[in-house]
């Protein structure tokens, strides 16, 4: 809109509804169970139990931040952080699982799939939090209320501006195959990463999988995690990143980094985030609380303002 300044707030929220859709394109046909408000009796019960265990993938500085806020809105109650790549959680839990290893209460990841493999197992808890049915669109929400999207961002290019006149940057997944880029990219491992797994998975359906075998030709530094190639442009290592999360880029910007943003000409793939509970959760009362306190908006409106994270939640 001409003449409107967009506050980081709007275009991540902006951003994140217009690109819903995404993950339940074929919702089975079954009713989630009623929302759930978080009452004292809950508290109360969380309390008793005294811990909750949080498998997470998203960075840790940003786990480790909601389980202090959690701890600090509910004393009495401690979260041990579980973190790691979100494919190496999926192992993990798949471990544990078949070895009757009953040690996860609250799971998130950034490859949705896995959910579709814990819930075909049985291994998800149905619970629907309050701020969830209210305020969150259908469309991010397991039709069975076994788990929902928390947070999302994009998978993006990034470059150097020290190093990369903005005339010159790569514009579209198409640039990063020129011969000039050589030896001088980044890119994060899906091996490791659910989020790079995802836009792996996105970038070969529509470009084709010939895309990724030129791409291979590029001599890429191959890194871990999805948050490693910011890191790298960031010192020089290289000068482009030819996927990364954007929220990192967004951060440093914000700080004055000679990093920006590249959103794709061809698109950009969306990273959804989804939190689900287990049926075998230790701490199923201080799992539900912690699952109700990370849809709340003011859970969501601090993965926006502090993180630069997108959110689907209304408010």
């Amino acid at each position: 809109m001409p003449g409107r300044k967009w506050s980081r707030r709007d275009v991540l929220r902006g951003s994140a509804v217009s690109a819903t859709g995404l993950l339940f394109a074929e919702p089975l046909k079954a009713a989630a169970p009623p929302p759930a408000a978080v009452t004292p009796a809950l508290i109360e019960a969380a309390r008793r139990e005294g811990k909750v265990s949080f498998y997470s993938a998203l960075e840790l500085n940003t786990a480790e931040r909601l389980a202090r806020t959690f701890e600090a809105k509910y004393p009495g109650i401690s979260v041990r952080v579980e973190r790691s790549g979100a494919e190496r959680i999926y192992q993990r839990i798949a471990q544990e699982q078949g070895s009757g290893i009953d040690a996860v209460d609250v799971a998130n990841s950034t490859d949705p799939s896995h959910y579709l493999d814990w819930k075909k197992n049985d291994w998800l808890q149905p619970y629907m939090p309050d701020d969830v049915a209210k305020h969150f669109p259908a469309d991010q929400v397991d039709p069975d209320g076994t788990y929902a999207t928390s947070c999302a961002w994009l998978e993006v290019i990034g470059y150097n501006t020290d190093l990369v006149k903005r005339e010159d940057a790569p514009k579209s997944y198409a640039d990063l195959l020129d011969a000039k880029w050589q030896g001088k990219m980044v890119k994060a491992h899906p091996g490791y990463s659910g989020a790079i797994l995802t836009a792996t998975f996105v970038l070969a359906r529509d470009l084709g999988w010939p895309y990724l075998e030129k791409l291979a030709q590029q001599k890429v530094m191959q890194v871990q995690s999805a948050a490693d190639p910011p890191k790298k442009i960031l010192v020089g290592e290289r000068a482009i990143m030819a996927d990364g999360n954007d929220y990192n880029l967004v951060l440093l910007k914000d700080q004055g980094k000679p990093v920006e943003v590249v959103y794709a000409a061809e698109g950009s793939p969306l990273i959804i985030v989804p939190s689900g509970i287990f049926r075998s959760a230790p701490n199923p009362n201080a799992a539900k609380l912690f699952q109700s306190f990370f849809f709340q908006a003011e859970t969501q409106q601090m993965l926006v303002d502090v993180f630069a994270h997108r959110s689907f939640h209304a408010g």
